[in-house]
């Protein structure tokens, strides 16, 4: 079966099993696992920041960076169909207790301008309005199917997030995929965010975990409310251990996974069934519009062919490419969606 569904479905290579076998370990809760320190230092180089604080996935990343920016009542600035707002559990408002302001960006992507005009103050609002203190940035957008956000527009939208007194937290689950496609420096692109998430486990490959960066003074109160969140583990070093070898051999590779979804895109796109916006094809992932109600139906035709995929509404499926997709399993995916009737 071709597992076209999620970059999360990815298992552990021969290398990196060796190295998580290999990995020395100590009690992480108690801040002396090596391996986890190394993690946690080598993300927080890469992007330019001072530390890292290794969580079990992405969304603990994100509400920890949510809960450490805001106070209960604050509001949060995102984009309509962004990661935090609809597949994390309503844990903002549960878990930070803050309201969330939607942004209707365009494939995913907001602009400077919907961001300035969707931060609410409390001052000066005779205290009606919720006080906005963070905008939450999601690179790439998976709500759109995969789309990058240009340097310019981060750094638009970082600097009116600046002059209205909110923080910044990118939720780069799929930053590296950003990178890759924009070939712009992972440092440079997330340079004025205060914290940056980003998850090992979808592209990069890695059994579990993500890594939470920033300043050393956010990342102490992070710390906080990790623990709190019951995300300490004691020997984590095995698996962190897989994160590094993600870090250091799984991040160039990336951009065979965005060759292969953008000849599969072009490909599905002539057929009949379906409809593509080809050059949303940025990255890994690629939307596939079905027409209304025909999800389920297409979804059972496309695994008798020996394809698996899913829904994103009742128009929409996705086909998400990762390390384990081969030219020739690109081939038969194709060869599948031909067949769909």
């Amino acid at each position: 079966m071709i597992d076209l569904r999620s970059d999360t479905v990815t298992q552990p290579t021969e290398g990196m099993l060796d190295a998580m076998s290999k990995a020395v370990v100590g009690d992480d809760v108690l801040g002396d696992d090596p391996t986890v320190i190394e993690l946690q230092n080598k993300a927080a180089k890469i992007l330019g920041k001072e530390a890292g604080l290794y969580v079990p996935s992405g969304t603990m990343s994100n509400i920890v960076a949510t809960r450490t920016h805001t106070s209960p009542g604050d509001e949060i600035v995102t984009e309509a169909h962004s990661h935090v707002y609809r597949y994390e559990g309503g844990a903002f408002a549960a878990l930070s207790g803050c309201s969330v302001a939607l942004v209707d960006g365009e494939n995913g992507i907001m602009t400077p301008e919907q961001v300035s005009s969707s931060i609410r103050k409390a001052e000066g609002s005779l205290s009606h309005y919720p006080n906005g203190s963070l905008v939450c940035v999601e690179n790439t957008a998976q709500g759109g199917g995969g789309t990058v956000y240009s340097q310019e527009t981060l750094d638009e939208i970082c600097k009116v997030a600046r002059e209205k007194d909110c923080k910044l937290h990118m939720d780069g689950a799929r930053l590296f995929n950003a990178v890759a496609a924009s070939g712009t420096d992972p440092a440079r692109m997330v340079r004025d965010f205060d914290t940056i998430s980003i998850c090992l486990s979808k592209g990069l490959g890695a059994p579990v975990g993500s890594v939470l960066v920033g300043s050393k003074d956010d990342l102490a109160q992070a710390h906080r409310w990790r623990k709190m969140f019951g995300g300490g583990m004691r020997q984590a070093g095995t698996i962190a251990s897989a994160g590094i070898y993600a870090l250091e051999n799984n991040i160039e590779r990336l951009s065979e996974d965005h060759r292969r979804a953008r000849i599969f895109a072009e490909a599905v796109s002539e057929m009949p069934n379906f409809s593509i916006n080809v050059e949303n094809a940025q990255s890994n992932i690629v939307f596939i519009g079905v027409g209304k109600g025909n999800t389920e139906s297409i979804i059972e035709q496309l695994s008798t062919h020996g394809v698996d995929i899913l829904s994103t509404d009742d128009s929409t499926i996705r086909a998400v490419f990762h390390l384990h997709i081969t030219d020739e399993d690109l081939e038969k995916a194709i060869e599948a969606f031909a067949k769909v009737r």
